[in-house]
């Protein structure tokens, strides 16, 4: 495996494709195709987006296919989406909300409002107690527009192309957990030789799970070798109560991202967080809050990292 730092960004070829993506629920398989203008790479690209105190993340499939993780707070979602698309792409095949946490759905909202499309939303199953109005906003704005809202758990997944998504958590016994956190949809992306964990806000109980192999539902892969990943997404923007020694090094990144807000009154990210990161991992670290939005390029079972400067 190799990380190549800074490069220049190559222009993007804009092509009409066909897009097939199939989620799979355990005993079966839904197949979503979209016939759609999409900037098409060469190879496979995710972005950490930089939107304030939350996480976003935005995956594009050699295929064409467009997965977007979360979408932040409020409307930073709106300039950041356009560091990978531009200005006139406003179509996004798959919106997965890993949790129903302000801070990890709410732009979506704001994407709506600017024109953005959605061919499916997917999350965990879960609605916020007690109810909140940001969410049901959201959620009314979906069935209105008649897009597929799908539940995920452990066993689930998604392919396009040679691409697999596997969902890892949450599991029955996450599901059912009093913390929200906890019940936090857990993925990892294999595409082009490289494995990403994104991990929501997965804190230690869904880690000792996961560890444990309760978590990942067939079994196959199931338990620490279900989390080997060459990139990680920092669970819960790097909290002291996420990030345990033993998960991080069953992940074993190269790479962590953490995604943080600025000044954060949350104190994101912990020492204590960041002490395990470097002494678990021995990988490179980045932040949002001081490196921008981050975009890598994967294809060959190399990496290739870069950054939008901090905006200021």
């Amino acid at each position: 495996m190799k990380i190549l730092g800074r490069f220049s960004t190559p222009g993007f070829i804009v092509a009409l494709v066909l897009v097939s993506l199939d989620v799979y629920f355990g005993s079966y398989c839904a197949t979503f195709a979209f016939a759609a203008a999409t900037a098409a790479p060469p190879a496979a690209r995710e972005y950490f987006l930089d939107v304030g105190q939350g996480d976003s993340e935005l995956i594009i499939f050699p295929s064409g296919a467009k997965m977007m993780v979360d979408a932040g707070p409020g409307k930073a979602v709106r300039g950041a989406i356009k560091v990978p698309l531009g200005e006139s792409d406003r179509y996004i095949d798959l919106a997965m909300i890993t949790h129903p946490d302000l801070d990890h759905f709410g732009g979506y909202q704001f994407l709506i409002d600017e024109g953005y499309s959605f061919g499916a939303f997917l999350y965990n199953g879960r609605t916020p107690d007690p109810a909140d109005e940001a969410w049901e906003a959201l959620r009314s704005r979906i069935g209105a527009a008649r897009i597929p809202f799908l539940t995920l758990g452990a066993g689930d997944g998604i392919t396009t192309g040679g691409a697999t998504v596997e969902i890892v958590s949450p599991g029955r016994a996450m599901a059912a957990s009093a913390a929200d956190n906890d019940a936090s949809i857990v993925a990892r992306v294999e595409v082009e030789g490289v494995r990403t964990l994104l991990t929501g806000d997965a804190g230690l109980a869904a880690e000792k799970i996961l560890l444990a192999g309760e978590g990942a539902g067939a079994g196959a892969g199931a338990g620490a070798g279900a989390l080997k990943a060459e990139v990680l997404k920092v669970s819960h923007h790097g909290s002291k109560y996420a990030s345990s020694d033993a998960f991080l090094r069953a992940a074993a990144p190269l790479v962590s991202v953490i995604e943080v807000g600025k000044g954060n009154t949350y104190g994101h990210p912990s020492k204590e967080a960041r002490m395990r990161l470097a002494s678990s991992t021995g990988g490179r670290i980045f932040r949002t809050d001081e490196d921008g939005t981050l975009f890598f390029t994967l294809l060959e079972g190399t990496i290739h990292v870069d950054a939008m400067p901090k905006r200021k």
